[in-house]
């Protein structure tokens, strides 16, 4: 069998599993110990991220055509691959997390959305929280207000109900109604004869 057709369900298997991809992040993984390595991947497998190592040729044809191919300058060294089809942000946040721990995970480069960042750009990507940490503050923010109405509303129905404030507030503009109606209307001065 020839090479190449050793090689091609590995270029399509990449092709697959990028087809999809919100984002893509490569790293250089030297030097992580075989429990850190195992580690991240249980991280980025419960982050719901593909994570894989592959050579650079099969990934640089898995590239070819794509918005992916930006990232062909990176594909030195040995280079390993996390993909995301749901979360944009989550393989840029999760790695970064991780090279904290770990400092020899070099994060090479990456595509968002279909635009190429460099190792700079993607850990400013990783700052920007979850699509679900930002809904709940969405949320959380939207809330507020409808609670703090229904403290007052509370509030009210602790002091004897809504009705109890009106009533003092339409006693008070009954006599004023009722000073005006009593009020004889004003004659106009009687013009004084000239002189």
């Amino acid at each position: 069998m020839a090479k190449v057709e050793l090689k091609q369900p590995i270029v399509a298997e990449i092709s697959e599993s990028i087809k999809e991809a919100q984002s893509v992040v490569l790293v250089d993984y030297r030097g992580l110990t075989v429990e850190q390595d195992t580690r991240l991947r249980k991280q980025l497998r419960e982050a719901g991220i593909t994570y894989k190592v592959y050579k650079n040729t099969m990934m640089n044809f898995a590239f070819k055509g794509t918005d992916f191919e930006a990232l062909a300058p990176y594909l030195e060294g040995p280079s390993a691959i996390a993909i995301s089809t749901e979360d944009a942000t989550a393989p840029a946040r999760e790695l970064c997390k991780f090279a904290k721990e770990a400092p020899k995970l070099e994060v090479k480069g990456g595509v968002v959305e279909g635009i190429a960042y460099d190792a700079a750009g993607i850990s400013e990507i990783a700052k920007i929280p979850s699509r679900e940490e930002l809904l709940s503050k969405l949320f959380g923010s939207m809330q507020s207000p409808i609670a703090n109405f229904a403290r007052v509303l509370n509030q009210l129905a602790e002091k004897g109900g809504a009705s109890e404030c009106a009533a003092p507030a339409a006693e008070e503009a009954a006599p004023a109604e009722e000073a005006v109606a009593e009020a004889p209307a004003e004659e106009a001065p009687a013009e004084t004869p000239a002189e």
